[in-house]
């Protein structure tokens, strides 16, 4: 698109952890994130790591970019212009990737090896080399259109872009830059090989642009030229071996529209029957130590120390504890404030509110960081659609982003879907819808961070605690009871506390904020206590059972700290919103109090919380 990439994230779901399988699969996918991006040069900032059974046989990989571009220097995927040449950039064709994305549209079976020559091999050395002089290309102003080869290689790119333009293609197939020899017609138009594009050009400007691509050491062969008609026409050695219009190819053209049926499964119902007044109230510090040694909660610095956060920033990046990743844009008092989130046990429960709630998260991670939230991409994982039940999950996960981004104002501005995430044995993945959310901070003075900065700043809940433990991982991990509905969300209610939080924010009146999420109140503050190396004194909320105020995960609540100077400014403008709030405590000491009873130190909690993932990781 003409953009800079200055960023990465990525959302990993895996299966038990304890598997030898999947401990196996979270060191390689993890050493294959930090090797590509580190070597690539784009930092990664941030991302959320998550174990569940239903990962055992489908892990997922999901990758969030974010670049700065010049409104002026915006590349389209875009082909028009009758005679205009057409240019296959970067690396050459192979028969890696054939089929990749036929192999991503069926169940996982015993025979799914076989298909791994479908999957594409990758080299980040090429991939800066195909960046730079892409955005040289872009730059020298003679660009009609480009698209990165992805899914489907050269079939998809050439339809893409000619169906844009209302243009036709001839594509000679024999001069496209081979791996290896007698590669046949469909080998070349559905490869997947990575590093490529295809670049349409002003007639008349080849040479300026082949000698960029040459200093750069860049393929760039002249594969075609645009028609007048809409056709696609593909010749090997003089011969046409395809034509086919563009638009028979493309969505919202000739293809097909599919309308699925689709049902409600039997467990969702039963779900929805979990009474928390059958549950007895536990041993409250076994709880708190399990929740922060769990590998959903605990710290995933084992996998961020294997990424380069700093590399090719030039102090971007500013590496302070926030709910999300903050990075300047150079030139400005401003950054960009980016996060992914999906709780897939929520979306599993009730898709439609999980998916608003993965919606509401992002935002409230991007306002308590000091952002604005902007927009979303997304990945929307999913099991096989052609089974009603699973289809259902997909169509009433949309209905909740729907909902959620117009609230926030958060349009859709692309992504994905992957379908067929399961296997015949375990069957289909938790739908994990993922979130990838960018905001805007318009001044850097207004970033906020999660840590605790002194003793005697008082502790506020901004948001009502509720009486609420369902689809917690203390429900879920702890007492093993895995069939609750998603935990107590109310979208008006989430929008008037991130109101707040940005007022107050605003006014200067905080001195740290952290999001109320995965694992509760107790993990919020434990968090906030270990980053600012300061404990806490909390008192519970006697209307409210103890578990669910400490554990529970009901949503739109937040923890701020303020100097005692501040608390009356505060409460004023929560008042004056109509915000729910409650004075909970002080930061104060080294240990972690609830009502006056120390459930364990800054040392000990820091020492369960760094250590679980490498125990596992580390375990065989």
């Amino acid at each position: 698109m003409g953009a800079r990439p200055i960023a990465q994230l990525n959302s990993l779901r895996f299966g038990d952890p304890t598997l030898p399988k999947t401990q196996w699969l979270v060191k390689g996918v993890v050493k294959g994130i930090g090797d590509y991006g580190n070597a690539f040069g784009i930092p990664t900032v941030g991302g959320e790591v998550f174990f569940d059974e239903s990962f055992n046989t489908n892990p997922l990989v999901n990758a969030f970019s974010a670049g700065i571009v010049e409104t002026d220097k915006v590349a389209r995927a875009i082909s028009y212009g009758e005679g205009n040449p057409v240019y296959i950039v970067g690396s050459a064709t192979g028969k890696d990737g054939i089929g990749g994305a036929a192999f991503a549209s069926k169940d996982i079976t015993e025979e799914s090896m076989d298909d791994l020559p479908a999957v594409q091999v990758g080299d980040p050395f090429q991939e800066k080399l195909l960046l730079e002089a892409t955005l040289e290309v872009i730059a020298s102003g003679k660009v009609v259109g480009m698209q990165d080869m992805g899914a489907a290689g050269i079939i998809c790119s050439t339809a893409e872009m000619s169906e844009k333009g209302e243009h036709g293609m001839e594509i000679w197939l024999d001069k496209v830059p081979m791996r290896q020899d007698n590669m046949l017609p469909f080998e070349l138009l559905i490869s997947e090989s990575q590093e490529r594009m295809l670049v349409v050009i002003e007639k008349g400007h080849e040479k300026e642009i082949e000698d960029i691509f040459a200093k750069w050491d860049l393929n760039c062969k002249q594969i075609g030229v645009v028609t007048k008609d809409t056709s696609l026409k593909f010749h090997m050695n003089g011969e046409i071996v395809a034509d086919v219009p563009s638009e028979s190819l493309v969505l919202g053209g000739g293809a097909p529209v599919y309308h699925r049926d689709y049902k409600e499964p039997a467990y969702f119902q039963r779900y929805k029957q979990f009474d928390a007044a059958t549950v007895a109230q536990p041993d409250y510090q076994a709880v708190a130590q399990h929740l922060l040694s769990h590998p959903n909660l605990a710290s995933k610095a084992w996998v961020y120390e294997q990424y380069d956060s700093m590399v090719g920033t030039a102090n971007r990046t500013t590496n302070r504890p926030s709910d999300a990743a903050i990075v300047r844009v150079h030139g400005t008092d401003q950054a960009i404030s980016i996060t992914v989130d999906c709780n897939s046990r929520y979306v599993n429960a009730d898709p439609e509110e999980g998916c608003a709630i993965a919606v509401a998260e992002a935002a409230r991670n991007i306002v308590c960081s000091g952002g604005e939230p902007v927009a979303i991409t997304n990945c929307l994982n999913f099991g096989n659609p052609y089974v009603p039940e699973v289809y259902w999950q997909f169509v009433s996960a949309i209905k909740g982003m729907i909902k959620s981004c117009e609230k926030f104002s958060t349009p859709v501005t692309g992504g994905n879907v992957s379908f067929y995430n399961q296997s015949s044995d375990d069957g289909p993945v938790f739908p994990t819808p993922t979130i990838g959310m960018l905001g805007l901070v318009d001044n850097l003075a207004t970033q906020t961070t999660l840590d605790f900065k002194a003793e005697g700043d008082l502790i506020y809940l901004v948001g009502e605690a509720k009486d609420d433990i369902a689809s917690s991982q203390y429900l879920y991990s702890f007492l093993g009871i895995k069939e609750a509905p998603a935990p107590a969300f109310d979208l008006d209610e989430e929008f008037a506390m991130q109101g707040a939080i940005k007022e107050i924010i605003k006014q200067g009146l905080i001195t740290a904020a952290h999001d109320v999420s995965d694992g509760g109140l107790w993990l919020t503050l434990a968090e906030s206590a270990m980053a600012g190396n300061l404990g806490f004194t909390v008192t519970s909320d006697k209307g409210v059972r103890k578990d669910a105020w400490l554990f529970g995960e009901s949503q739109s609540r937040a923890v701020v700290t303020v100097q005692p100077t501040q608390s009356e400014a505060l409460e004023k403008v929560l008042n004056a919103r109509g915000v729910k709030f409650s004075q909970i405590g002080t930061v104060s000491g080294a240990e972690m109090t609830v009502d006056g009873e120390a459930y364990t130190t800054l040392q000990e909690a820091r020492g369960w919380y760094e250590g679980a993932l490498p125990a596992l990781m580390e375990a065989n």
